[in-house]
């Protein structure tokens, strides 16, 4: 097996966890499998760097004296957000020479400004995708995934994703068991799915004020196949229906209706991505009743049927051992 060499270009303001993060993953797969990663941190010049929380990171080389590495990855920050023109003509001239390039976070932004998006789907922190479209419309950015694949490149949404991101690609390199390793050891998910949304239900609405309202938001969360009409919720927060619906909206940013919606949603993608249940299983324990109605949720708001979505996004079975000769 050869050697991958990962790269992570360093430069002043950069998000410590968008460093940080992807380096443990890599580091733990290096671990786990001796002699399949060589990582590496440089900056322009070889300076140490200042993060935006105020850590100092000491890189390894300059990016002037790097050799052309099998990955390339460029964190985000508040430094992304100020012109480098420096670091963006190395990323021009070099970052194409690497097999694989990604992005974590805002790092999209001078791989943007370099030109090495131009007709390609990316995704990039919530908060700054409207502005990543604005500056460069030849690049196709789509707000919502936590990461993105369009060829040789990579990029992925907020902070943690790429952990995410690089769980992925720890997969892809060495398989299934190394990436599960290296997540048990960090204690997060293997797969957050690249195409699950940046907002979660619980974080694209607002958590309640309430403490009644709080409490039949987590039961939302736990009980998606029971009767959660908005009498039966109004009955758990003490309140009558009226009251209730009013009093959800206000605090939460939408009706108790669409939360719900959502949360089955989510429920029953976890279950097609994660389970070998049958849809009509899934159906009901996500609330849906029947397949149909579940099919009809998730073509209204994926545009895709139960089975297409769990054969697109459910990972292959690993392949059977080959026999001893």
């Amino acid at each position: 097996m050869a050697q991958r060499t990962v790269l992570f270009v360093l430069f002043d303001d950069v998000q410590s966890l968008d460093v940080t993060g992807p380096l443990e993953v890599f580091t733990g797969a290096e671990r786990h499998t001796p002699g399949s990663y060589r990582i590496r941190t440089a900056s322009l010049d070889g300076a140490p760097v200042r993060t935006s929380s105020g850590l100092t990171l000491v890189p390894d080389e300059a990016l002037t004296r790097a050799r052309v590495p099998h990955t390339l990855v460029v964190p985000g920050g508040r430094g992304t957000r100020r012109d480098d023109p420096q670091l963006t003509d190395w990323l021009r001239i070099h970052a194409p020479r690497a097999e694989r390039l990604v992005s974590v976070c805002t790092g999209a932004i001078p791989l943007a400004a370099a030109g090495l998006l131009d007709g390609r789907r990316v995704t990039t922190h919530w908060a700054y995708s409207d502005t990543l479209a604005r500056h460069h419309p030849a690049v196709r950015v789509d707000p919502d995934p936590i990461y993105v694949r369009d060829g040789s490149v990579y990029t992925s949404a907020g902070v943690t994703s790429g952990i995410d991101l690089a769980l992925a690609l720890v997969e892809e390199d060495l398989g299934r068991d190394a990436a599960l390793t290296v997540a048990r050891h960090l204690v997060v998910f293997l797969r957050r799915p690249g195409n699950q949304a940046q907002f979660s239900a619980q974080l694209a609405a607002q958590t309640a004020r309430r403490e009644p309202l709080r409490e039949v938001q987590h039961w939302i969360t736990e009980h998606p196949g029971a009767d959660l009409s908005v009498e039966a919720l109004a009955a758990r927060a003490r309140l009558s229906p009226r009251h209730f619906a009013r009093a959800f909206r206000a605090d939460t940013g939408t009706t108790p209706g669409r939360y719900v919606d959502r949360v089955r949603l989510e429920h029953a993608r976890r279950l097609l991505e994660d389970t070998a249940d049958g849809v009509e299983e899934i159906s009901r324990a996500s609330g849906y009743g029947t397949p149909e109605g579940m099919r009809r949720a998730f073509v209204r708001a994926l545009g895709t049927a139960p089975a297409e979505y769990r054969r697109r996004f459910r990972p292959a079975p690993a392949a059977a051992p080959a026999p001893a000769h």
